[in-house]
């Protein structure tokens, strides 16, 4: 049982470690009748990787360009 404590302990502590998925945040800011304003956007319910996400926000960049808009992932 003492052999087995130290394991189980470090086990642990290397999951404490281990990276998960975030969520990340895509701001848009557009510019509308003189105005210029910024939106940010969860880059969905589910947690994404930062490549997924940046994929996301791109694809909502593209819904902004009416407005001369951009969105970038913060």
């Amino acid at each position: 049982m003492k052999k087995f404590a130290p394991i189980v302990a470090v086990a642990v502590l290397g999951m404490m470690f281990t990276s998960c998925k975030k969520s990340h945040e895509c701001e848009c800011t557009y510019t509308l009748n003189g105005t210029t304003t910024t939106v940010p956007y969860n880059t969905g319910a589910a947690k994404m990787t930062k490549k997924d996400a940046k994929t996301w926000c791109e694809a909502a960049s593209a819904s902004y360009a009416y407005a001369n808009g951009s969105c970038k992932l913060k």
